[in-house]
């Protein structure tokens, strides 16, 4: 049985998102009088108005700079609609269905604030979406991250009245076609609801959600492969020593060094080793992967208050019957916690491929063979070990390291100069992903590699691994599915193999706190 995730209650969690994106979860609107009562509240508002012949922004008046265009009151109905399709340019690859289910699990949270003028029934849709994977192929481009991500929740607006394409029971057709098969009628948007459902943070806040749960664990393989690497090279243990970090007390570093110490059984031996310091990239990985440690949870605040607020425009206020028109479709704040995570993230990029140029150069790997070549006797000459491998870590690398560029900085003026200055935070959240993905790749790679150098170790010099049960375990996983590296062999299907079990978290890695 699912658990079931409640919307308008409780505060939601990137947890939360991620476990609706994944369908591991089911979801629920709230059922409370209070929340019902909210709702319709400041869909009343919106109506009122329109009866009254106030002007609200967006429902009575064009959008942007034709704020100043009245519409008259019998085409109200119909600008909705139009604001749904002038706005479907989007381009580029579509986000994927995980991604999909996070972008309207977010929507829904704003909007069930309570705040944007609109009907109980629009929030029942979107929990139909999700709990029938009735899913919107939105493109990833086209959005500067204010007002808001117009032109990708486009895509989910256009679905709900059956205008748009679809992902349904493994086939892709037009909404109205999906909704047609479970004998239900494509949504009706009432004068603000299309307005309510594109002007807001919702796509760089579900990204941003998915980016920052990958980030975290990624960030405990990076631990545990480091350990890995300290062992494939004869590293110094006692560079993690816990009288040696408690003079520097960053948590996210000490946390760091005590997954280490866990890992790695430092001995005499190795504290009075001739080579008392290692290089950079293994001394200083506490304080490495330990910067993007303490990052981590000031970034989950910043996306969790951008995932619980109300941020299209304008904000019906249900309690003093007030339009407020404002900004909070401006998604600043994911802009910088994605500029800042792709930053931490491709760190641990050059991180590892740092320690995989030293795994693999004889002059520094401490006795291991060039390239970590596992090479029969007399063929060393033909086979080449991780050479390809490492060469793809410096390419991934660098690629991670040129998306590092702040794409908040890169503001521009748009749509006759009324959004004249603009977020980019849908950028930034896809920037990051990407940078995720190529840190992993490089991580997977130096895990292998890592492996191979602890295994030529033990079994070709003979010499017994100074690690604990746990990190023997963790060897054990890799064992039971690579194999030694001795005849050059192609190594992309294994990456991706290892890079799978990584997205799916399946790896064991110490836990957080």
């Amino acid at each position: 049985m699912k658990p079931t995730i409640l919307f308008g209650d409780e505060p939601l969690s990137i947890a939360d998102i991620v476990a609706l994106s994944q369908r591991h979860a089911h979801a629920r609107l709230s059922s409370r009088p209070e929340f019902i009562d909210l709702i319709n509240a400041g869909e009343a508002v919106v109506e009122d108005l329109l009866d009254h012949e106030g002007q609200v922004y967006g429902v009575t008046t064009g959008y942007g700079d034709s704020c100043t265009i009245p519409v008259p009151k019998d085409l109200t109905s119909q600008l909705p609609i139009n604001l749904t399709r002038f706005h479907g340019c989007g381009l580029g690859d579509m986000f994927s269905p995980e991604q999909t289910r996070a972008i309207i699990a977010v929507r829904l949270c704003s909007l069930a604030q309570g705040y944007s003028g609109v009907s109980v029934a629009l929030l029942e849709y979107l929990i139909l979406l999700l709990n029938e994977d009735i899913l919107p192929l939105i493109p990833q481009e086209g959005s500067v991250g204010a007002s808001g991500d117009l032109t990708p929740l486009s895509y989910l607006a256009g679905a709900l009245i059956g205008e748009r394409e679809v992902r349904f029971r493994g086939a892709t057709m037009l909404a109205a076609e999906a909704f047609e098969k479970l004998g239900v009628s494509p949504y009706r948007l009432k004068p603000k609801e299309a307005l309510a459902l594109m002007n807001g943070t919702a796509v760089m806040t579900a990204v941003a959600c998915l980016a920052w749960e990958r980030a975290d664990y990624l960030s405990r393989l990076s631990s545990r492969v480091t350990a890995l690497t300290c062992t494939g090279v004869a590293g110094n243990a006692y560079h993690f020593d816990e009288t040696l970090f408690s003079v520097k007390p960053h948590t996210g570093q000490q946390e760091v060094a005590a997954w280490f110490r866990s890992d790695l059984a430092g001995t005499e031996a190795s504290r009075n080793t001739a080579r008392l310091q290692d290089r950079y990239s293994l001394r200083c990985a506490p304080h490495i992967i330990g910067v993007v440690r303490d990052t981590l949870p000031f970034l989950k605040v910043t996306i969790e208050n951008e995932l619980n607020s109300a941020n299209d425009n304008p904000i019906v206020d249900p309690h003093s019957r007030h339009v407020l028109h404002g900004g909070h479709f401006y998604g600043g704040h994911i802009a910088m916690a994605m500029d800042t995570l792709k930053a931490q993230v491709a760190n641990l990029a050059d991180l590892h491929d740092r320690q995989m140029m030293t795994l693999l150069d004889s002059k520094i790997n401490n006795g291991l063979p060039a390239n970590l070549s596992a090479a029969p006797q007399g063929e060393e000459s033909i086979h080449h070990g991780f050479k390809a491998a490492q060469i793809g870590c410096s390419a991934w690398t660098a690629e991670a390291l040129k998306l590092t560029m702040p794409a908040s900085v890169f503001s521009r003026s748009t749509e006759s100069h009324n959004q004249d200055k603009v977020s980019m935070g849908t950028i930034a959240a896809r920037d990051a992903i990407r940078v995720i993905e190529l840190t992993e790749q490089v991580t997977v790679a130096t895990m292998l590699a890592a492996w191979q150098a602890c295994m030529l170790r033990e079994h070709k010099l003979g010499e017994t691994l100074p690690i604990t049960a746990q990190l023997a375990d963790f060897i054990g996983v890799i064992t039971s599915d690579f194999q030694l590296l001795e005849a050059d062999r192609r190594l992309d299907h294994e990456l991706r193999y290892w890079l799978e079990k990584v997205r799916a978290q399946a790896l064991p890695l110490p836990s957080p706190g």
